[in-house]
């Protein structure tokens, strides 16, 4: 008897586990999803597809999503999940985080009410390795309009700096972040989110990278308290976490524009062909002589692909990317040259001053027989 009765609590012990393994989350998916967005953009060939996934901020309609080539267009479009479509506009990037911020709605066309996660309440401690998660993406163009977000069920492996690769760039992102045992970062699923079993948000989810250390594929989120030391316009630093990216919205521009080299005055020593029409392609037209380009051996006629690992489509585009560098700062260019690849490493310098016109001679050092 004894012997069925221990066989009897092991079988029951078996019973709950696989009922906690086939736990049902529909009820906290259908709480999150109506709180992400599907974005659409530029892309829509080999490697860069033109659909992504970003997460409401405000009830106004600020969403953050990833820094990526989808925003680089002036036809940025998001799908609600009532099956509504907006225009979206690019408030704020943050580029070593790897993030950004855009908007949908305007003063004559306002949203109202919509359903957000409050990202000054989510502040709460970094889930710690062992942490049940959830991932919630768009990724593949699983969805579209009112149709819902994929979901992923998944495990914090470890809390770890970030080492990983875009093609053979290096991640503009290198701090804190979660590893988690789902295949959560695919094409499309970059700027959806992890939260925990509750549905509260933990991170963000990044690009497709590969580990440059395992050469492996990475699957990450980048915690909303994690934050970097970034250099502000004025030449000082501070910290700034996703959060804060968030909670400064439209100012941020002016309170901490950042990057790499915030303010610009980078010398490279480029001429690019007239920029003629809206998306001229930034080929170069000529180098100066002695300028960082000439030195990296940069040519005419040879077209900028890749700027430390992102996409460059146009050439307002390329002087924008190119802008928030500084003197002694070093940049990655992929270009094309005929049918090739080819990647080059350039320094900034300061721009060199423009040479004053000689003054014309006085009379008195003029031969005597030219005086007037």
């Amino acid at each position: 008897m004894k012997t069925r009765m221990v066989w009897l609590a092991g079988v029951l012990l078996l019973a709950a586990g696989f009922s906690r393994a086939d736990e049902s989350f529909a009820k906290v998916a259908a709480e999150v999803n109506p709180k992400l967005v599907k974005v659409y953009g530029s892309g829509g060939f080999k490697g860069l597809p033109s659909y992504g996934t970003g997460v409401l901020v405000s009830p106004d309609g600020y969403i953050l999503t990833v820094a990526s080539h989808l925003l680089e267009t002036p036809d940025l479009r998001v799908h609600l999940h009532d099956g509504s479509r907006w225009s979206a506009k690019l408030i704020a990037v943050e580029p070593e985080l790897d993030a950004a911020l855009i908007k949908i709605g305007t003063e004559k066309n306002k949203v109202e009410d919509l359903p957000f996660f409050d990202m000054a309440a989510a502040k709460a401690p970094l889930a710690q390795p062992g942490t049940g998660i959830l991932a919630f993406s768009n990724q593949f163009h699983i969805a579209t309009r009112d149709e819902p977000m994929s979901v992923m069920r998944g495990t914090i492996a470890a809390y770890a700096r970030l080492h990983g690769r875009i093609g053979i760039f290096e991640a503009p992102y290198t701090g804190m972040v979660y590893v988690v045992d789902a295949i959560t970062n695919n094409p499309g699923a970059a700027g959806g989110i992890v939260t925990n079993r509750k549905g509260e948000i933990l991170g963000l989810i990044g690009k497709e990278l590969r580990n440059e250390q395992t050469n492996t594929w990475i699957n990450y989120a980048v915690p909303l308290g994690a934050s970097l030391d970034i250099r502000l316009a004025d030449g000082t630093t501070a910290k700034i976490s996703l959060a804060d990216l968030v909670e400064k919205k439209e100012k941020y521009k002016a309170v901490a524009k950042v990057g790499k080299g915030a303010g610009g005055g980078g010398y490279l020593g480029l001429l690019l062909v007239p920029n003629v029409v809206e998306r001229t392609p930034p080929y170069i037209e000529s180098v100066e002589p002695g300028s960082p380009a000439a030195k990296a051996g940069l040519q005419p006629d040879d077209l900028v692909v890749y700027v430390d690992g992102l996409p460059v489509v146009s050439i307002d585009m390329l002087w924008e990317m190119l802008g928030k560098y500084r003197p002694q700062d070093r940049v990655q260019l992929e270009i094309r040259r005929g049918d090739k690849l080819q990647t080059v490493s350039l320094t900034f310098e300061v721009p060199p001053r423009p040479v004053a016109p000689s003054p014309p001679p006085s009379p008195t050092a003029l031969p005597k027989g030219n005086q007037p």
